[in-house]
């Protein structure tokens, strides 16, 4: 998940070298959280949130096959 998640990344930025994702567990079940470049974080978020929330139904989508719950929050 944490590959599918980076590409995805990598694809829309700028400096695709400063993109990095961790992956921590908690009571929202798995979060990642994806770091960008600060030049960046417009071009992930999106006009009005529509290129990130593109990325968590990618993701979710992804998570259903192993039925965990995902949250991808992003950190400049």
């Amino acid at each position: 998940m944490e590959q599918l998640i980076l590409v995805m990344a990598r694809a829309l930025v700028d400096h695709p070298d400063a993109a990095r994702v961790v992956a921590r567990e908690d009571g929202r079940g798995i979060v990642y959280e994806l770091s960008v470049h600060p030049s960046d974080v417009g071009k992930v978020i999106g006009k009005q949130g529509r290129i990130a929330k593109a990325l968590r139904t990618v993701a979710s989508s992804a998570a259903v096959k192993s039925q965990q719950r995902v949250t991808i929050d992003i950190i400049s």
